[in-house]
């Protein structure tokens, strides 16, 4: 390493210090919900849209490749999906990496879904939701809680540009690695490092959940972006999921950026992806 270059933590660090800029602009996006702290062992926050919890709740899971990013990051797309729906929603402030490598993350949003059931919430009635590695983390989590054995666990998954494949297998990281402005293609393997060590978790199906048995999940809706590098992250993970007879819905947007709902703000298409996912939170909650 050169005289005065930044190891890699001390680039997630000057990241996430970097990312912590918009944090007060963030704070200001929770008109009409009431805002309440998770707990020591289960940090994070809830956004209420009627004041109170309800029977109902969308447990969701921000993305920052495992390494960066908050609930509070991530408001703009949390605030609404809980204004839109309806549905009172807890994002979850999971440990991150490289300090906490796998499973850390995957157990603190196993524990903020317990947590959910413990305030009275059937499993029937929680949507998981997240985005990049946090759309990775839902899907790990439907996988997990699918293994408990009491059915599915969830009554659906949302997933925006879910990161599945921490190998980095898909076609779409060689093919879209000019089009998409975010990501960088030939490095996600590396950055998968930061958080799954060994080519053992690498590859464990609650890492990388594309290489789980997709059999018997919740309903699931998946978004990703035609110019993203990965696309095919989730288009496998949709395909893989109908062929074990799985319902999966996949919306292919062209020529958006990666996990462009977050822009729901200031974008149209973000907006439809939005009100599509609150379609589909009332949809498997028992709604219209």
């Amino acid at each position: 390493m050169q005289k005065g270059a930044r190891t890699p933590l001390e680039g997630i660090l000057a990241l996430r210090a970097s990312l912590a800029r918009y944090d007060a602009y963030n704070r200001r996006k929770t008109r009409g919900l009431r805002v309440t702290a998770g707990t020591p062992a289960v940090p994070g926050e809830w956004l209420l849209p009627n004041g109170e919890p309800s029977d109902a709740a969308i447990l969701y899971v921000h993305g920052g490749g495992y390494v960066a990013c908050s609930p509070l990051s991530h408001r703009a797309l949390t605030t609404a999906l809980a204004r839109g729906s309806g549905v009172p929603l807890f994002a979850v402030d999971y440990r991150l990496a490289p300090e906490h490598p796998f499973p850390a993350a995957l157990d603190d949003v196993l524990a903020a879904y317990d947590a959910i059931l413990a305030r009275g919430v059937p499993a029937s009635r929680v949507v998981v939701a997240g985005d990049s590695a946090g759309g990775g983390l839902a899907l790990a989590a439907a996988l997990a809680l699918r293994a408990r054995g009491n059915g599915p666990g969830l009554a659906g998954a949302i997933a925006y540009s879910p990161w599945t494949d921490l190998l980095a297998t898909g076609a779409s990281i060689h093919t879209n690695a000019e089009s998409d402005d975010m990501l960088v293609g030939a490095g996600v393997a590396a950055s998968a490092r930061n958080y799954a060590r060994s080519d053992e978790d690498v590859r464990n199906p609650l890492a990388s959940p594309l290489y789980g048995d997709l059999a018997g999940l919740a309903p699931t809706l998946l978004f990703a972006s035609q110019s993203e590098v990965l696309r095919d992250d989730a288009v496998r993970f949709a395909e893989r999921s109908q062929r074990c007879g799985s319902p999966a819905e996949l919306v292919l947007e062209p020529g958006m950026p990666h996990v462009w709902p977050i822009f729901v703000d200031v974008m149209p298409e973000a907006k439809r992806a939005v009100a599509r996912s609150v379609a589909f939170v009332a949809r498997v909650l028992g709604g219209s």
